[in-house]
């Protein structure tokens, strides 16, 4: 890489973390509905592709820990992680099912479904969006810049970002906001 391109790229990120600001109202109240969610039910992620991999990063944070050292797990799971439900319910099914028919089995009503999904176009996604809102299970969406109708979930935060890897940049910076606030609280 050049460094002019490098230069021009950190500028570039720079710039999306600064209108990122915008958005703190919405992460906070993402924030205040996981962390209520986390005292009596869980919070289950999925995403594909680089998301499904923020969505396991996720999980393993709240499971785990963030900073706090003592801090018990927190019920989180992410629907990313069962390579032969994926695969099944792909293929006896049909791929846009892989998260709605998990979330089937193991939502409940008071459960938080947060959805990653850059473009916000995933059939998948916005299958296990709708069967979320049959289950009476709150939503979060986590997506990019887009032409989405945000009212398909409950909070709906979209990026101020365009381009695949800025969003999914934003989406990491997110989450580990989210790990942090939801850390210091319990």
């Amino acid at each position: 890489m050049k460094k002019n391109n490098f230069k021009t790229t950190l500028d570039d990120l720079s710039q999306s973390i600064k209108r990122l600001k915008s958005h703190e109202k919405i992460i906070y109240k993402s924030a205040e509905i996981m962390n209520k969610t986390f005292k009596k039910n869980k919070v289950i992620f999925c995403g594909n592709g680089g998301s499904a991999a923020d969505s396991s990063h996720a999980a393993a944070e709240f499971v785990g820990r963030f900073f706090k050292k003592n801090r018990k797990a927190l019920n989180a799971i992410s629907l990313n992680e069962n390579n032969s439900s994926l695969t099944a319910i792909a293929n006896d099914f049909d791929y846009k099912y892989v998260f709605s028919r998990q979330l089937e089995g193991i939502g409940k009503k008071g459960d938080v479904l947060f959805a990653i999904s850059t473009s916000g176009r995933s059939k998948n996604i916005i299958e296990v969006i709708k069967k979320a809102k049959h289950m009476k299970i709150k939503t979060i969406l986590l997506t990019g810049d887009n032409k989405l109708n945000e009212k398909i979930c409950d909070v709906c935060i979209k990026v101020p970002a365009k381009r695949v890897d800025r969003i999914q940049e934003l989406h990491i910076l997110i989450l580990h906001l989210l790990a942090e606030y939801i850390d210091q609280k319990n």
